[in-house]
């Protein structure tokens, strides 16, 4: 299923949903590519480091992820620092990755850029 990740909207997930495959995961970082794959207590997320030009910037960035987040009910972590911030997706009801983390990974370059 090749979609633009950047047009989906997550769909709701429950403790049974499917993480994606390895072949899944290949296709759909492609589309990412400034993404990594980190295994955190022993869990897959996907993350990446938006180096900005201040504090001011770093907070404007985060304050829309958050607004996005809150609107498709996914939610990541985030570190906000002067000059940086790092967003992390997984689904925290599986324990990994599933589609909807790699189509806010997305959504989250879309707002990086502008």
């Amino acid at each position: 299923m090749s979609t633009n990740l950047r047009q989906e909207k997550c769909v709701a997930c429950n403790r049974d949903a499917p993480r994606v495959t390895n072949d899944e995961r290949r296709e759909l970082s492609s589309q990412i590519p400034e993404w990594e794959v980190l295994e955190i207590d022993n869990i897959p997320r996907l993350t990446r480091l938006y180096e900005v030009v201040d504090f001011v910037t770093a907070l404007d960035l985060t304050n829309r992820v958050g607004a996005i987040a809150e609107e498709q009910a996914h939610h990541p972590e985030i570190v906000t620092e002067w000059g940086k911030v790092r967003v992390t997706w997984w689904t925290h009801k599986i324990k990994g990755l599933h589609r909807n983390d790699f189509v806010m990974a997305a959504r989250t370059d879309v707002l990086a850029a502008g």
